[in-house]
């Protein structure tokens, strides 16, 4: 097959999940092109993937895949050359007011002219049926492979200047959808029963400037670490990992925590309840004092977060890894291929 594969631009987690699609659809001799945005070609290794940068320029593809409803829409106006359409629904639209009226009505519009529309977790599969797609089913994205912990727990806490305070790490970009506001209340509230727990931030983004002024008015025991390379080595030395989005489907850097054993506080958003299972504590988004007591729970009842250590890790050894990720999505085209007009 020639095998067209769509994004929108992207940093994260779309773009890995297809630059990890390529090679295992090329090792099974299939012709791959790849549209993107120049900024998303250049920061992902497409490898032996054909890369353009206009959307007709996968027409003759005998499928079309695009990741995200935005690369949806850039395939509808082509819609008569650009079939069979697959598209994967990776987020939820959470943007209020008119663009986020404008984003809605774009998922609609996708919903109805995808050939089969794929949900990164139940919910998105729910909303693409009740916005009229054809067809819906659930296709988790592949778990990222197991993070790889280079440095001693020990050596990292010593960098932060860290001896064994309790240490909650958060990892994401630094934008509305995480709420952030929130995680710095969690952070409040936790500080008042346990003072030397030390929360960090891995990520950079718009809302940097807004947050580190919050942390400096208020005396918050935080620290904005911006970008860093090993994430693995601070989850390795985490006692937590807290998320507080007001929305995900499945988190790649949750299940990295989740893989390398730290236990997880959460928001019951999305996919992630279908993600966790029992094997982390969940509170309703903007619930400070909900996750606050969760934090405390960890950290203070070795017994529970040993427990859920173990849990954690079970379940992320039965997700789906990339090989079985690519070898179903390939099943799906064969299927959509062999019933095309």
């Amino acid at each position: 097959m020639r095998i067209g594969l769509l994004l929108a631009e992207s940093r994260g987690g779309i773009g890995q999940h297809v630059a990890s699609l390529v090679p295992r659809f090329v090792a099974a001799g299939h012709e791959v092109v790849v549209c993107a945005p120049p900024g998303t070609a250049e920061h992902f290794d497409f490898g032996a993937a054909t890369v353009v940068t206009q959307a007709p320029a996968l027409r003759g593809s005998d499928v079309i895949h695009a990741h995200g409803y935005r690369a949806g829409m850039a395939a509808l106006r082509d819609r008569s050359r650009l079939r069979p359409l697959v598209v994967t629904w990776h987020n939820a639209v959470i943007a209020p007011g008119p663009r986020g009226l404008v984003m809605r009505l774009g998922q609609r519009l996708v919903a109805k002219g995808a050939d089969l529309t794929l949900g990164a977790s139940t919910d998105l599969v729910d909303l693409a049926k009740s916005l009229g797609a054809r067809q819906a089913r659930l296709a988790p994205v592949a778990a990222p492979a197991i993070p790889e912990v280079r440095t001693p727990a020990a050596d990292v806490r010593q960098a932060l200047g860290l001896g064994d305070q309790p240490l909650v790490v958060t990892v994401g970009r630094l934008a509305p959808q995480k709420d952030y506001p929130t995680l710095l209340t969690v952070a409040a509230r936790v500080h008042e029963s346990t003072p030397d727990a030390v929360f960090v931030v891995v990520g950079d983004g718009p809302l940097r400037d807004n947050l580190q002024a919050r942390i400096d008015a208020e005396r918050l025991p935080v620290r904005l670490l911006g970008h860093r390379s090993d994430v693995a080595d601070l989850l390795g030395a985490a006692d937590v990992f807290l998320l507080t989005s007001h929305w995900e489907a499945r988190a790649l850097v949750l299940q990295e925590a989740m893989q390398v054993g730290v236990p997880v506080v959460a928001t019951a958003v999305g996919g992630v309840p279908e993600l966790v299972g029992d094997s982390a504590v969940l509170a309703f988004t903007g619930d400070a004092d909900g996750l606050a007591d969760g934090v405390r729970a960890v950290l203070a009842e070795p017994d529970t977060a040993n427990a859920m250590r173990t849990r954690g890790r079970e379940l992320a050894a039965r997700w789906p890894d990339e090989d079985a990720v690519a070898k179903n999505l390939l099943d799906i085209y064969a299927g959509l291929v062999s019933t095309s007009p």
